[in-house]
C-alpha cells in the first residue's frame, strides 16, 4: 500500500509562510495618558481587562495593568505607565508556529505593526483556531507516523498476535462494518491511536531511535499526545487539568518525535 507523503516539515512551512500571529491577535484597548485612574480601573474591571495601552498623542507609548491601579488612590494613568519592553514586543508577521516557545516565557505579548503597538497576545488566545489547527496538525502526523512503523516492523500481519484480543476485535469490527459500506481497505487503518502506541512500545529497539527512555516513559508521553488529540477534536478547553507552559512543552515534545519517527527507514 502506497504511503502518503506527509512530514512536519510541510507542516511548519505551512504555518511559517501562510499563517502569522496577525490571525490570534486582539485589538489593544487603549485610554489616554491624562485618564484619571479611578476611571480608568472602573472601566477595566467592567470589561475584565488586565492590561490596557496609554496613548501619548496618536500612538500607544506604554501600558498600565490592572493590578498596579487597584493599588493607586488617584492620579493619572501616565504615572503608572509601563515602557514596553523589547522581549514584550513581537512582530505581526512572526509565523504563527514560533509563537508558542515565546508565549512560555512571557504572560503576554504585543504585537507590533509598521512600529506601532496595536495588538496583544496572551495564552488565552492559544484556544483560538488557528493554534488548534497547528496542534492538530501535529498530533494527525504524528499518529500517520506511528502507523508507519507498524507496518515497517510488524511484515505480513503479525502485530495481530501481539495486539491485546479486545483492541483486535473493536478494529476488525470497524473493519467489517466498512467492508458492509464497501469502504473498508486495510484492518491495519482501523486500528485506534492506542493502539499504534502500544505496537510501536512493544518494539525495545525504537526506543533509542524515537528518543524515549522507557516504555513506561513513551506510555505517558504518547497519552498525553492522545488526550490533547481528544480535546482538539472535541473543540474542548486545550488546558483543562494542565498549564499552558506543560501544553506548549507537549508540543514542543510531539514535534521533535514526528522528526525521530520519519527518520526511522
Amino acid at each position: 500500500m502506497k504511503q502518503l507523503k506527509s512530514r512536519s516539515q510541510d507542516l511548519r512551512s505551512l504555518f511559517e509562510n501562510n499563517i502569522t500571529i496577525e490571525y490570534v491577535a486582539e485589538p489593544l484597548k487603549a485610554v489616554s495618558a491624562d485618564a484619571q485612574v479611578t476611571e480608568v480601573l472602573s472601566w477595566m474591571q467592567l470589561q475584565d481587562f488586565d492590561v490596557v495601552g496609554v496613548e501619548s498623542g496618536d500612538s500607544i507609548s506604554g501600558y498600565v495593568e490592572r493590578s498596579t491601579l487597584m493599588l493607586a488612590n488617584s492620579g493619572k494613568c501616565s504615572d503608572y505607565q509601563r515602557v514596553f519592553n523589547t522581549k514584550e514586543l513581537v512582530a505581526i508577521s512572526t509565523p504563527l508556529i514560533k509563537l508558542l516557545p515565546i508565549l512560555q516565557q512571557t504572560p503576554r505579548l504585543f504585537v507590533l505593526d509598521c512600529n506601532q503597538v496595536t495588538g496583544i497576545i496572551t495564552c488565552g488566545d492559544l484556544q483560538k483556531a488557528p493554534v488548534r489547527m497547528l496542534l492538530f496538525g501535529l498530533v494527525t502526523l504524528l499518529e500517520m507516523n506511528l502507523l508507519r512503523l507498524v507496518r515497517l516492523y510488524y511484515p505480513q500481519d503479525c502485530w495481530q498476535k501481539v495486539l491485546k484480543p479486545e483492541r483486535l476485535e473493536a478494529a476488525q469490527k470497524l473493519w467489517r462494518e466498512s467492508r458492509e459500506r464497501n469502504e473498508a481497505t486495510d484492518l491495519l487503518d482501523y486500528l485506534q491511536f492506542c493502539d499504534k502506541r502500544d505496537l510501536v512500545l512493544n518494539q525495545p529497539e525504537l526506543f533509542q531511535q524515537l528518543g524515549l527512555k522507557s516504555k513506561r516513559s513513551g506510555e505517558r508521553f504518547l497519552k498525553l499526545a492522545e488526550h490533547l488529540r481528544n480535546q482538539l477534536a472535541h473543540a474542548q478547553n486545550l488546558v483543562s487539568g494542565s498549564s499552558w507552559t506543560e501544553l506548549i512543552s507537549l508540543a514542543e515534545a510531539m514535534e521533535k518525535l514526528l522528526i525521530r519517527c520519519e527518520e526511522v527507514e
